[in-house]
């Protein structure tokens, strides 16, 4: 019996993702555990696995390269040994039973009902003129754009109209929507990824869903900076940077604030196994927030490993979706653009979210009344009142400032 071959939900949240490309070819042996080919979520790219064995076969219309595909969507069967193509009958109850646990069709009310297995809406017909066929997202960015697609060639199976038939012909037009309410005339669409509607999804539920409170502390950084370029001088096979020092720093005072480090889900706060601190990465689609687990049980130079390693695989979309979740606090820094200070939003269900400023050589007056050159760091740290108070999270801010004072000195103790 043909084993069909799906698109996977990467995440709780995914509804579509890009292929990647095809690891086997038509024709080639499966063995289980292979990766079989690449899909991209709306944080990372992953390798899928085949859980059986068998010879792949993939379906005249499996997607290419760069093809948007929706979760559930049939695109491949394992056969065994001497066994041949699948059957329509085969491929039709496939689809019908991977499109059971998704979106049922969408149609446009003018029309008549459709018998298709796939997820698509169609435009009014009548007897000399076929029915057109076009997915769900592809109608909504059609209505975005104000793109006339009844008459629109789509290159989907059966001519269904997808998304990218949407965008080519809004590049063709000039891409400029049809005014809505409230909207400038001649305004133009950008179409959005699928990573910049979560990050724009998860901002919004952070916004509105948490009491945000930022409290901002300037840091003499001079011994920060020193201790880095300890590293530095003695060519150190792993260089921490800065927010490798201060996330390590962090971690003990999160181990001394526990509150600082829970989590609030459902009303509830919620103590998590250990101190997991989430860097935020700025990549080409967007922001990335890969997790150092156990970071309080880590060395320093560990922590910079781990963080240099997240990093780069962030940025080449290589981190697993495990490795994008579980966070227990972050940091952000917006210090290598200059910026000083700023208000971070919470990374929700976590309770804080720290924010590194630029470092800045600066005047100071010392306690004896000297006035010499000092480098000064401004912190930035938003907390859920629903969570703690201010005093509490005051006095984490203050405690983790004299860390980054006297960082070798809190590091060896």
């Amino acid at each position: 019996m043909p084993i069909p071959i799906t698109i996977p939900r990467l995440g709780w949240s995914m509804d579509e993702g890009i292929f990647g490309e095809w690891l086997k070819a038509d024709g080639d042996s499966v063995e289980p555990g292979e990766p079989i080919f690449s899909l991209e979520s709306d944080k990372a790219v992953q390798d899928i696995e085949a859980v059986d064995g068998g010879t792949l076969h993939i379906l005249p219309d499996g997607p290419q390269e760069g093809d948007t595909v929706t979760v559930g969507t049939l695109i491949a069967f394992l056969l065994e040994d001497g066994e041949g193509p699948p059957t329509d009958a085969h491929i039709a109850a496939a689809r019908s039973a991977a499109a059971a646990d998704h979106d049922s069709p969408v149609e446009d009310s003018s029309g008549p009902a459709s018998t298709s297995d796939e997820s698509f809406v169609t435009n009014a017909s009548t007897a000399s003129t076929p029915r057109r066929l076009i997915t769900p997202r592809a109608a909504r960015l059609a209505g975005h754009l104000g793109i006339d697609w009844s008459d629109l060639a789509g290159t989907g199976r059966n001519g269904r109209i997808r998304e990218r038939d949407i965008r080519a012909s809004a590049a063709g037009s000039g891409a400029v929507a049809t005014p809505r309410s409230g909207a400038g005339r001649g305004t133009t669409a950008i179409a959005t990824s699928s990573l910049r509607r979560t990050i724009a999804e998860r901002m919004l539920h952070a916004v509105q869903t948490t009491a945000p409170v930022t409290l901002t502390t300037r840091v003499d950084a001079t011994n920060l900076v020193s201790l880095r370029q300890q590293f530095k001088a003695r060519n150190a096979d792993v260089v921490p940077a800065y927010h490798d020092i201060i996330a390590k720093l962090a971690a003990s005072e999160l181990r001394r604030y526990p509150i600082m480090n829970c989590l609030w889900q459902d009303g509830t706060i919620v103590e998590p196994d250990g101190v997991h601190i989430g860097i935020a990465v700025d990549t080409e689609v967007g922001l990335l927030v890969p997790v150092i687990r156990d970071c309080d049980r880590l060395s320093l130079t560990d922590v910079a490993s781990r963080s240099s390693d997240l990093i780069t695989r962030a940025r080449e979309r290589r981190c697993s979706p495990d490795e994008l979740c579980g966070g227990t606090f972050s940091i952000t820094n917006l210090g290598a653009f200059g910026i000083e200070a700023f208000t971070p939003i919470i990374n929700t269900p976590q309770t804080a979210v720290l924010g590194i400023g630029a470092i800045r050589r600066e005047p100071a007056v010392l306690e004896d009344d000297r006035i010499e050159p000092r480098d000064q760091l401004t912190l930035s740290l938003t907390f859920d009142h629903r969570v703690l108070d201010g005093a509490p999270a005051a006095r984490f801010l203050q405690d983790l400032a004299n860390g980054i004072e006297n960082p070798a000195a809190m590091l060896i103790g």
